[in-house]
């Protein structure tokens, strides 16, 4: 009977496959405003099984999409979520897994290359839902946008295994997934395993739960969909359960014991019924995610629902955030759905100050009319910080164009993690630009236009002025056309560039170096050849030099002006070799052929790997849009100071002398450590100098060194440690 019950299921979705397919993406919601104090639900359309994480300032939410892409959606707010531009950072065409994506689940972890993003999910055969299976990719950096590599199946069997978590638990990590138990029950259950590394289960595949309540077993048994959520040293495993196209789709708990091997079900204790259910115009309300405020003091569920009883598991499903509270006992108060009229407080300390170093690469804003960077001034730190002109070489003028999901970008400073924008939030024509803690306000906004040849202007959102270069100072201004409004946009570093239709990135086949290799994409590797760095041409122009070829350029072949010619490796200087990037407000970017006027284009939009990558007329559509990533764990520039140390003799005993210099432009926290003691020197700024004096009270004094600690106040990542000897000396 239960065998009939799966297959009146697996042919029910089939029938559905049949129709989620043929609905496209709906649209974003329109536009809110950041900075409000309460959001609505549900926050985005056509996002069932969400998972979501905040890190470094922003919020990644990654849903189901029923085909063979795994999208995220990035913002600073949650409500942004529903209006930023969905980004797809990874795309398989290898056949069997290439199909039905479904119910990922988006972490970090400390993985065998270190701190990582690893997105598990479902994926499977085209048309078949009997042939789903667990797949896993791992970022590149600690960027949750990747690149993404595929790493594997987790689950050592051909079994139909879906909707994977991990746990990580008294020093190990765990696999927590949904399958079919084998005949005679063929019940939908839960599973748990040990894993060897976030791909790999390892071990007995060991029964979890499993749906034998009434409260599971409405539209068929089912146990899915188990993820943790842990608190004060207490771990429970929330699950689906009941069919998902049913009203009656819900949430209930498995707690772990504390003591007893966490792959026994014997360790765990399932819930008296469903914790999350529903009401106030809110069905199906199950398949979920937890993710901690801003601030860290709250926790929240995401989850997904229907507007409507029969809205079943299509389309319409829509992921919806309610908080979880907590009792006195320390136990998870989930509470009831609010429904879409309810107006609830935002996550604390989304609108808090916040300062983080966003992830994405970075960019320099070079002023047209004076060839230096906006940078932030070497004698301040913190809040209220100048943004001046300087030079292009220090860290501090490296920024993050980062989009805030309505419109516009935020410029984050790289090395403070601050925001860019006016003194005091000031609307007149030229008030200065400071750093500052993001406030989710309009005058930290701006917008990016492209200007005269391949500069860009930058428009304030509260003032509608624009960023201005004004002596060695940056101010905002009303536009007046000059040059000192205009400023080439271009990266710092070497960067991936990804497309946004695949997420698969420019590519070298084989990394060659010979002039005439054409450009193509291909899923990440990791290899050098899969990342460029861009130099400028004048007019704020660029060129594209492949990190395995510095010395060359990716151009168009023979500097074509031909619909569908081909972009290849070879000289610098040369009719085809000059772009101009045009950075969007949604975090992508354009190139255009100087010569030609025509479009960087993924031929066809084609998935697959080996796609060439040429020049086409200006569709602007998603095969003429790209993202750029650091595409590697990202570097921390390490501060420069010196120091030198004399000993000489006062009054018969040995004085120690330390002379410290900040050679960086970044003011630092400094201590001087000796044999007699320490002493510091808070906010020595870039290029200043301290000294430090220490009487010994020794007559003989060996020779040693003294130990010179610095930390930059905007970045502590920033540190430098420096040795600073001297000679004996005998006094007397």
């Amino acid at each position: 009977m239960l065998t009939s019950v799966r297959r009146r299921l697996t042919a029910g979705l089939l029938i559905l496959l049949a129709s989620v397919v043929a609905l496209p993406m709906l649209a974003a919601a329109p536009a809110a405003a950041l900075g409000e104090p309460t959001f609505t639900n549900p926050i985005d359309p056509d996002t069932a099984d969400p998972t979501i994480e905040f890190h470094d300032g922003n919020y990644y939410m990654v849903a189901t999409t029923w085909d063979n892409r795994v999208v995220m959606r990035k913002a600073p707010t949650l409500a942004a979520l529903g209006t930023t531009t969905p980004v797809t950072v990874y795309t398989d065409t290898n056949p069997g897994r290439n199909a039905n994506m479904w119910a990922p689940e988006l972490q970090r972890l400390n993985g065998p290359n270190g701190p990582r993003w690893y997105l598990m999910y479902t994926m499977g055969t085209a048309g078949n839902f009997d042939r789903q299976h667990l797949q896993v990719i791992e970022s590149a950096g600690d960027d949750p946008m990747g690149p993404y590599t595929y790493k594997g199946r987790p689950i050592p069997t051909d079994d139909w295994n879906i909707d994977g978590a991990y746990l990580e638990l008294n020093g190990e990590l765990f696999i927590t997934w949904s399958a079919f138990s084998p005949e005679p029950n063929r019940l939908q259950n839960n599973y748990i395993a040990r894993m060897s590394d976030p791909w790999t289960a390892t071990g007995p595949l060991n029964v979890l739960s499993q749906p034998v309540e009434p409260w599971e077993t409405i539209g068929a048994p089912v146990n899915e969909g188990p993820v943790p959520l842990q608190k004060d040293g207490r771990t429970w495993i929330v699950y689906s359960a009941s069919f998902c196209g049913t009203e009656d789709y819900q949430l209930a708990t498995l707690e772990y014991d504390g003591t007893g091997d966490p792959v026994l079900a014997s360790s765990w204790t399932k819930s008296d019924g469903p914790v999350f259910s529903k009401a106030n115009g809110e069905f199906g309300t199950g398949h979920n995610d937890f993710f901690d405020s801003p601030d860290g003091t709250e926790t929240w569920n995401l989850y997904h629902a229907n507007a409507r009883p029969d809205g079943g598991c299509s389309r319409e499903r829509s992921a919806r955030a309610h908080i979880v509270d907590w009792t006195a006992e320390g136990e998870p108060d989930f509470g009831t759905p609010l429904g879409t009229s309810a107006q609830i407080p935002v996550p604390s300390g989304e609108n808090a100050p916040i300062t983080a170093r966003v992830e994405g690469a970075p960019w320099q804003l070079v002023n047209r009319s004076t060839g230096q960077c906006a940078t932030v001034s070497p004698t301040a730190s913190g809040d209220g910080a100048a943004v001046v002109q300087g030079s292009c070489s220090t860290p501090r003028a490296n920024w993050k164009l980062d989009s805030t999901g309505d419109g516009f970008v935020r410029i984050v400073n790289a090395s403070s993690g601050k925001s860019l924008g006016p003194v005091g939030c000031s609307t007149a024509s030229g008030a200065g630009i400071q750093q500052s803690s993001w406030l989710a306000t309009g005058c930290q906004q701006w917008s990016v236009t492209p200007g005269t040849g391949g500069y860009s202007t930058l428009t304030s959102r509260t003032s509608g002025r624009l960023l201005e270069a004004s002596g060695t100072s940056v101010r905002q201004a009303t536009a007046s056309g000059a040059a000192a409004q205009e400023w080439s946009l271009r990266p710092s570093e070497a960067v991936a560039v990804s497309s946004f239709a695949t997420g698969k990135t420019f590519d070298l086949p084989g990394c060659s170096t010979a002039d005439g290799t054409a450009l193509q994409q291909r899923e990440w590797t990791g290899a050098a050849c899969q990342r460029v760095t861009f130099t400028p041409t004048g007019a704020g122009d660029v060129e594209m030099h492949p990190v395995t070829a510095a010395g060359k350029c990716l151009a168009v072949t023979g500097g074509s002006t031909a619909n569908g010619a081909t972009v290849t490796q070879g000289a610098c200087g040369v009719t085809g070799s000059a772009w101009r990037l045009r950075p969007a407000n949604d975090g992508t970017v354009e190139l255009r052929a100087v010569h030609s006027g025509k479009a960087l284009d993924l031929f066809n939009c084609s998935a697959l790997d080996g796609t060439l990558i040429g020049q086409w007329d200006v569709l602007n559509n998603d095969c003429q849009r790209y993202r750029l990533s650091v595409g590697a764990p990202e570097s921390t520039t390490p501060l420069t100071v010196t120091a030198t140390t004399t000993a000489r003799c006062i009054s018969g005993k040995a004085v120690l002398t330390t002379t410290v210099r900040n050679t960086d432009d970044l003011p630092a926290d400094v201590t001087v450590a000796s044999v007699s003691g320490t002493k510091t020197f808070p906010a020595l700024g870039g290029g200043k100098t301290a000294t430090a004096s220490f009487t010994t009270r020794q007559v003989a004094l060996p020779a040693g060194s003294t130990t010179v600690t610095a930390a930059g106040i905007d970045d502590a990542g920033r540190k430098a440690t420096v040795q600073s000897a001297y000679a004996a000396l005998t006094c007397g």
